[in-house]
């Protein structure tokens, strides 16, 4: 994939994974769109970055990712790259009686908003130079962590989308990339849960890497070995990890 001279839309992309990709896009060259819930999360990319364009939106419903399409697509016309990052994990202990919307919401920002997003914008997409559509998935979406039931079974609801996603949109000339991390030192989940992760930067290394070589799956490290793994050393890591 080509690094600069592109037009990119990042959702979540006010902090962890999604900011940092915008500010490696940035200084490849590439101007950035990042959208957010959270007003206060996007002035503080914006005073990092002041490059950066923020749109609020809210993309587990309908209507904001309708209106984040028809706004970007107006406003930056050449808008090339969509990167559907936004995304929630819940710690759940099942059987749980909670109020269904919970769950639903999670299922929303999960599914929902890459799978319609990425179909609002291909159809724009086609006949665009280095067109592209990147899914954030997760070594999860192989080998599932089963106190993150409803996270684990999104990431592999979207690995799948996006398989079909590339197959489809070949014939158009948008690129379709999947990017898997592992367990990134973020605030995804439960804030500070995650220090025994990697490292954002070097995960974001190791992504652009990925994306100079051309490679259409992007993994590293845990989520690499859950990739590549067989049945049989899936079944392995699960034990091992849930145990």
């Amino acid at each position: 994939m080509k690094l600069d001279a592109n037009t990119i839309l990042i959702t979540g992309g006010a902090t962890g994974i999604g900011l940092a990709m915008a500010e490696r896009f940035i200084e490849a060259g590439s101007s950035v769109i990042i959208c957010g819930r959270r007003a206060d999360r996007l002035e503080e990319a914006k005073a990092q970055n002041p490059q950066l364009h923020t749109y609020q939106f809210d993309v587990s419903e309908e209507e904001g990712r309708i209106k984040l399409f028809e706004q970007v697509t107006k406003d930056h016309p050449n808008v090339n790259v969509l990167i559907n990052n936004a995304g929630v994990m819940r710690y759940l202990d099942l059987p749980v009686n909670e109020p269904w919307k919970d769950t639903a919401a999670e299922i929303a920002t999960n599914v929902e908003a890459p799978i319609h997003l990425s179909m609002l914008f291909a159809e724009y997409f086609k006949g665009k130079d280095n067109a592209a559509i990147m899914n954030i998935t997760s070594g999860l979406s192989h080998v599932p962590l089963a106190v993150t039931p409803i996270y684990s079974a999104t990431k592999a609801a979207i690995y799948s989308f996006t398989l079909s996603l590339r197959k489809q949109l070949e014939k158009h000339g948008v690129q379709v990339i999947e990017i898997c991390p592992p367990l990134t030192n973020t605030d995804l989940g439960v804030p500070g849960s995650n220090t025994a992760g990697v490292a954002v930067d070097e995960f974001i290394d190791a992504l652009f890497k990925g994306f100079a070589e051309g490679k259409q799956q992007v993994t590293y490290g845990w989520s690499q070995l859950t990739t590549e793994a067989t049945p049989a050393e899936r079944e392995q890591i699960f034990n091992q990890l849930n145990g």
